[in-house]
């Protein structure tokens, strides 16, 4: 039987019943920061906001591997020090996908270079001839940058680094380098890498070749020649993050989370593992059940950075309960709204737990997916051969499938 009007009416003022109330309340200053969150974000911007903190809140209390992924010069602006270091000792982030930009601007201040604050807007001609680099409205001295690719020169020459490794392994020895040279100066503030490399957590980059520390490789390579091995293994590296996720969805809770700071490469090179998975190897996934992200882009130009989790859900980047329930897109600068949340999150007791030490089963997650893709062979070698001459695919006519 058909619905009357007033039927439908009666279900959709239902369905509107039982949304959440809009509830604020005077605000006295006693307030936790999830009451606040609670209370005073109720619309726009604000509940995105109070959203993704909820989904942050969820990613620890399912016990999510929680995969983090930031962009942006977020070292300089001292997002490290105020945020992701203080996560990653309370065990919350379980890897890191970043930029060699963020690990090659954070050892500045290791090594005694000041970075401060400027005027955005009293000429960069001037900065110039002053040798003052500008990143909006933080600066430091150029010799900041030609220490720093001392450093890293120094340290690429040592004889762990003359072979062929992929991204995590290498920031793994920086880490580990590191910091016996934060011990051996009185570093009080330790750096990304050597908290990535004391907390076991994996760092990788997507594209080391877009940063100061890989030039210095090349410096490096030109100068040396054969006598210089180091070398980035690029296939090996995009393997090991699916490998992770892979471990990670058949360990632990078997829950993921993506948490993206910005967006640009290091967003896309974490999300990929999933299709790589499903749709490359063979092994079916789901995506990531967990999926927040902070980014000041638009979502409707066709810029990855910036893309909802529904359109990487067709992906399968994501899962259908990620896009139903498990998502939120913050329309807002990260440095704006992170520190907050963070304090947030780690002013209640029991957002923390043992680190996963991603980095102390990294062979075994390889082994582990090696496996699966064993069991696979047969099928996957009747993916790698194509030829002009097969049948050309009606487009009128679509077989839906799914693994």
């Amino acid at each position: 039987m058909a619905k009357t009007p007033s039927n439908s009416k009666k279900n959709l003022r239902a369905h509107y019943s039982g949304a959440r109330k809009a509830d604020p309340r005077p605000i006295t200053g006693k307030e936790s920061p999830t009451e606040l969150l609670e209370h005073a974000f109720s619309a726009y911007v604000g509940r995105q906001e109070r959203t993704a903190f909820e989904l942050m809140r969820r990613s620890m209390e399912v016990d999510a591997s929680i995969f983090l992924t930031l962009s942006g010069a977020m070292t300089p602006a001292g997002l490290h020090q105020s945020c992701i270091i203080p996560l990653i000792e309370k065990g919350v982030i379980s890897a890191l996908t970043t930029t060699g930009a963020n690990l090659y601007h954070d050892a500045h201040r290791i090594i005694g270079h000041a970075i401060r604050e400027v005027n955005p807007n009293a000429g960069d001609l001037q900065y110039r001839l002053a040798r003052i680099i500008r990143i909006y409205d933080l600066g430091f001295w150029e010799e900041a940058l030609l220490d720093t690719d001392r450093l890293f020169s120094a340290l690429l020459r040592r004889p762990e680094f003359q072979r062929k490794m992929t991204t995590p392994e290498f920031h793994y020895l920086l880490g580990k380098n590191i910091q016996a040279i934060e011990k051996q100066l009185g570093v009080k503030q330790p750096s990304l890498l050597s908290t990535c490399y004391k907390h076991g957590v994996p760092i990788f980059v997507g594209a080391v070749q877009d940063g100061s520390i890989f030039l210095n490789a090349v410096k490096l390579k030109r100068l040396l020649g054969p006598e210089f091995k180091f070398e980035i293994d690029i296939n090996d590296d995009v393997y090991w993050m699916a490998a992770l996720q892979h471990y990670c969805r058949h360990h632990f809770s078997n829950k993921m989370a993506i948490w993206i700071l910005g967006g640009g490469v290091p967003k896309n090179y974490t999300l990929q593992g999933e299709p790589l998975l499903d749709q490359i190897l063979g092994v079916p996934t789901d995506g990531f059940d967990i999926d927040v992200q902070f980014c000041v882009d638009p979502v409707d130009n066709g810029a990855l950075s910036s893309c909802p989790a529904g359109e990487g859900h067709t992906w399968g980047k994501v899962s259908m309960e990620a896009v139903e329930a498990g998502s939120m897109y913050v329309h807002t600068d990260v440095t704006a709204v992170f520190p907050w949340l963070t304090h947030a999150l780690l002013s209640d007791s029991k957002m923390k737990r043992k680190p996963r030490r991603l980095m102390d089963v990294m062979q075994e997650a390889v082994t582990f997916l090696d496996k699966d893709v064993q069991k696979r062979r047969k099928s996957l070698l009747k993916t790698i051969d194509w030829s002009p001459d097969e049948e050309k695919p009606n487009p009128d006519e679509h077989t839906a499938y799914v693994r």
